[in-house]
C-alpha cells in the first residue's frame, strides 16, 4: 500500500501529496521533489501515512530523496532573495507611481525565474518596472496579475468560521458562488455575513447547496397557500433541517407542521422510476 506525505513549498501554503516510497521521513524533514517548475524543495509537514483513496489524489508523483544540506542551504538563500526582491520591487512600484499591490513573490529553486504577483483594479503599464527588476535581479521576470480571490488563497488566514480559509488549505479550484445559494439555504443576506476574507461571496456557501436544494423539493415553498386540520392558512417560514414549516392561519394564528421524513436515497430512486 501506498505512503502519502504532505509536503509544503513555501511557508503558509497549500500543502501537496506525494508518494513517500519507503524513504524514512519525519515532520520538517527537506525533500527534494520534481514539480512542473522543475526541481523543487520542500518540507514535510504530515509524516507518512497509507494512501486514503478519499482524501488523496489517485495519481502520486514520488519524493525522489531527502535534500541535502547544500540544497537546503539553497532554499533558504533563495528566500533570502525573494525577501530582498520583493522589498526592491515594492519601492520601485512606489517610484514609478503605479496603482499595483504586490501580494508575494516566486523565486524557482534553480534560480530560472522569478514572478511577482499582484492585484490591481484594472490595466497597469510596468514595463519600466520591469526593466528595473530584471536590471537588478539579472534572471527572468514575470509580472503576474491575480484576482483577489487568488490573493486571499496566497495570503492565507482564518475564515468567519475561526478555521483556515478553504482556498489556502484544500480547494483546488474556484466554483462561481451566487446569493441564490444563500437564499435557498435560509442564511442571512446581509454581505457582511456571507461574504469572505476576500470580499467576495464565500466558497462554502456551495458545498451544501445541491443537498438544500434535494431536502426542499417536496417542502410547500414559501408563501404557498395550504389547507391544514387547523384550517387554511399560508407557509411564512420553513426550516429544511428539522423539515418542518411554519403556517399563518387566517385567523392570525401560527402554527409549526413537520413533514414525513425524507425517503432514503435508494427508495427515491426506485419512486422517481
Amino acid at each position: 500500500m501506498e505512503r502519502v506525505v504532505g509536503i509544503r513549498f513555501r511557508k503558509g501554503g497549500k500543502v501537496y501529496h506525494f508518494d513517500a516510497g519507503e524513504l524514512p521521513l519525519k515532520r520538517e524533514d527537506f525533500v527534494a521533489v520534481h514539480t512542473e517548475q522543475g526541481l523543487g524543495l520542500g518540507q514535510v509537514v504530515e509524516p507518512p501515512c497509507f494512501r486514503n483513496a478519499a482524501i488523496h489524489p489517485a495519481v502520486l508523483k514520488k519524493v525522489e530523496r531527502v535534500a541535502t544540506e547544500e540544497e537546503i542551504q539553497k532554499y533558504r538563500k533563495n528566500l533570502e532573495f525573494e525577501s530582498d526582491a520583493k522589498s526592491y520591487c515594492m519601492e520601485r512600484i512606489r517610484a514609478h507611481g503605479l496603482g499595483m499591490n504586490l501580494v508575494d513573490v516566486e523565486y524557482f529553486f534553480d534560480g530560472s525565474k522569478i514572478i511577482f504577483y499582484f492585484t490591481a483594479d484594472g490595466r497597469v503599464d510596468f514595463r519600466e518596472l520591469l526593466k528595473d527588476l530584471v536590471r537588478r535581479l539579472r534572471t527572468r521576470v514575470e509580472l503576474r496579475q491575480i484576482g483577489i480571490r487568488n490573493q486571499a488563497k496566497m495570503v492565507g488566514g482564518l475564515g468567519a468560521c475561526g478555521r483556515p480559509l478553504c482556498c489556502a488549505t484544500f480547494l483546488k479550484n474556484f466554483h462561481a458562488v451566487s446569493i441564490k445559494m444563500a437564499k435557498e439555504q435560509n442564511l442571512s443576506l446581509n454581505p457582511a455575513k456571507i461574504s469572505g476574507s476576500c470580499g467576495r461571496l464565500m466558497c462554502c456557501l456551495q458545498y451544501e447547496y445541491e443537498t438544500y436544494r434535494e431536502l426542499k423539493k417536496d417542502m410547500p415553498k414559501l408563501g404557498k397557500k395550504i389547507e391544514l386540520p387547523e384550517g387554511k392558512g399560508k407557509v411564512i417560514r420553513q426550516n429544511i433541517i428539522e423539515r418542518t414549516i411554519t403556517v399563518l392561519l387566517e385567523d392570525g394564528k401560527e402554527i409549526e407542521k413537520k413533514l414525513d421524513p425524507l425517503p432514503r436515497g435508494n427508495e427515491r430512486k426506485k419512486a422517481r422510476e
